[in-house]
Order: C-alpha cells, then structure tokens, then sequence
C-alpha cells in the first residue's frame, strides 16, 4: 500500500504572466507505515506537492497513484482512494466551521455516508485520539476554544475520515510549546495505533529530525535529497546549506562542543541525544 508519484510535473496559472512552475517530473513513493518529513525553503513545492496526495490539485503531466489507483480518474474507486488521504493544512482551524465540535469532526464521516451510529463511534473515537473528552467538548462551540485546542478539533476531523496516510502542514505554526509539544503526543500516538503513514510538512528541523524515519527535502520543484534523516543531516551537511535549509541545533552544538575538546559522537540528531553523549564525555553516567 503506498502513495505513488509517477513523473508528475504542475505550474500555476499557466499561459499568463504569472506562469509558474511548482513540480518539476517528481517520482516519488511513499509506503503506508512511514514517518516522513518534508523539508525546503518557501517556495520549493512542498505543499504543491502534498496536494497532489490527495487530489486537491490535478498533474498537467505525470499521474498519482494511491494503492494503485489513479486517483485524478472519474469513478466511485477513485473517490475511494482519494478518501484514504487525510490533510491537516496549516493553520487548520481557520477551516472550522460548525456550531458545535461534535457537527465539525461528523462532516467527514457523514460525507462517506456512515450511518449516525458510525459517525458517533468515528467522532468519540477521533476526539479520544486527539485528547479532547467527548462529554466535555463534544456540544461546545469550537471558536470557544484556545489555539491549541481548535487544532487538536480539526485534526479530529481529518482522523475521524480514518485515512491510512495523514499529511500535517506545519502542524505547529504559531503554538506555544506545549501545545506544539501535546500535538505531536498525539500524532505520535495516533501513528503507533493505526500503523498509518505520517508526512510532515515543517520548517522545524528538529521536529524532522525528532519524529521522521525518511527525509525529503524539496528545492525548485524537485525532490532532490531522499534518504533517512539520520543520514541526510549528518552526510549532506553542505548541500543542504546551499538550500537554504538548516541543521537542527543539536548538531550544531555537538561541533562546538567538539571544537572544544569534548569526545562527541558524530551520530548525534536529537536534543536527548546530544545530552546523553554529553554525560557520558564527563564522566557523568
């Protein structure tokens, strides 16, 4: 099971003045079970691409498979596939709309036509997931609630629709940290259960390297690294400075800490990494 890109190529508003090519003959795959990050400057395609996924936006050229369907073909299957891809845009809770949390997370179940004992179960379950309790938040206005909150609800919604990939567009902009912090529990925890592929769309390098297995970074349109995150942070160092893309801050640290004569591995990604290496160089454990 997997999402495919085959060649797929997209420009913006094409025969005008404004024509721009966003996608440049991408072929790409990405399996059910994966945590991916997907990382770039402004401007490099990442969303471009993430709306492909789902069929938000169609290919000029090249096809998108989801378990191999075309997804842009006409036809119940197709809608099926497209419905097996969940997405969290940025921002998500200025996609809120209902009177009421339980109306807003029931629209997608709805949609696929469940019956109202399904929708129930699917919205119980989907605010369970994302730590909101149905009997306290379910009857309540969801513009009542704090930033963090509002997101967690329309995460709800995309994982009430129960997809086997889900993709996150900076799901932390503009969170204080612990709210940023409970949204990744609860990604975290929802991948662990269900088994489903996570692409995380970020200009967080430490979330990349946090919670993604898989990298891709984005430059002009194209996929141009593809590795495991360990491996691109620490083996393309150079080129990903001539990106525009940065390095998350523990590696950083670990340099200067070598500079300065303390024995560092060089395999350190992570903040609690670089701490253990830390104590481990004074003598600490």
């Amino acid at each position: 099971m997997s999402i495919r890109l085959d060649n797929v190529s997209y420009t913006y508003m094409k025969k005008t003045p404004f024509e721009r090519t966003a996608l440049k003959e991408v072929t790409l795959t990405i399996e059910k079970g994966e945590y991916i990050a997907v990382i770039g400057h402004t401007g490099s395609g990442k969303s471009t691409m993430m709306q492909h996924f789902n069929g938000l936006l169609s290919p000029d050229a090249g096809k998108v498979f989801v378990d191999n369907v075309d997804i842009n073909a006409k036809g119940a299957e197709a809608k099926k596939a497209r419905n097996k891809v969940g997405m969290v845009f940025q921002y998500p809770e200025h996609q809120i709309f209902a009177e009421t949390i339980f109306e807003d997370v029931a629209f997608g179940p709805r949609n696929k036509g469940l019956s109202e004992e399904e929708v129930e179960s699917q919205v119980k379950a989907a605010l369970s997931f994302v730590g909101l309790d149905y009997d306290t938040f379910a009857n309540r206005s969801p513009f009542q609630l704090s930033g963090g909150q509002m997101r967690r609800v329309a995460i709800a919604g995309v994982v009430a629709m129960d997809p086997d990939y889900l993709i996150l567009d900076e799901p932390s902009a503009g969170l204080d940290p612990q709210s940023r912090d409970n949204i990744f529990r609860e990604i975290n925890a929802l991948y662990q259960a269900r088994k489903m592929a996570v692409i995380l769309v970020t200009h967080s390098m430490e979330e990349a390297a946090q919670y993604a297995k898989r990298l891709l970074v984005m430059a002009k349109g194209k996929v141009v690294i593809d590795g495991e995150s360990a491996e691109v942070f620490q083996n393309h160092r150079e080129a990903l400075k001539e990106l525009g893309v940065d390095v998350p801050q523990a590696i950083k640290l670990a340099d200067v800490l070598r500079e300065r004569g303390l024995q560092i591995s060089n395999d350190v990604l992570k903040t609690e990494d670089l701490v253990k290496q830390i104590k481990l160089a004074k003598g600490w454990m």
